[in-house]
């Protein structure tokens, strides 16, 4: 029995600054924080959605094994990816439109950005 997405969870290197970055570039809001020797917190990423972030990343470790992506809902893709990258992010692909080949077609506008943590 499915219900939906509940949260993806990622590992920061710095968690003050991941928790800042999700808040300013995505306006997701702060739910909680827990831990003192691992902190670790809970943001709301709207539609009962929930990104975990979890302190101590390594600065070495490969940045794939923290995730592949997540995609923000957004009914501006261009104004979005623009506070990302005001918000610290890095420019990996400017909004362009694709038609992603399924029966039917699937339109959509798309845009990627490299956080604070190489996701």
């Amino acid at each position: 029995m499915k219900n939906g997405l509940h949260h993806v969870a990622l590992s920061a290197v710095n968690l003050d600054q991941t928790v800042n970055f999700y808040q300013k570039a995505f306006g997701f809001t702060l739910l909680r924080r827990w831990g003192e020797e691992k902190p670790a917190a809970m943001l709301d990423m709207g539609g009962d959605a929930i990104l975990e972030i979890f302190s101590g990343a390594d600065e070495g470790e490969e940045s794939g094994s923290r995730w592949l992506h997540i995609a923000v809902k957004t009914d501006d893709t261009d104004g979005c990816y623009e506070a990302a990258l005001a918000a610290g992010a890095a420019e990996e692909t400017p909004p362009k439109d694709i038609v992603i080949p399924t029966e039917p077609a699937f339109p959509a506008r798309i845009a990627f950005v490299r956080g604070l943590n190489g996701e």
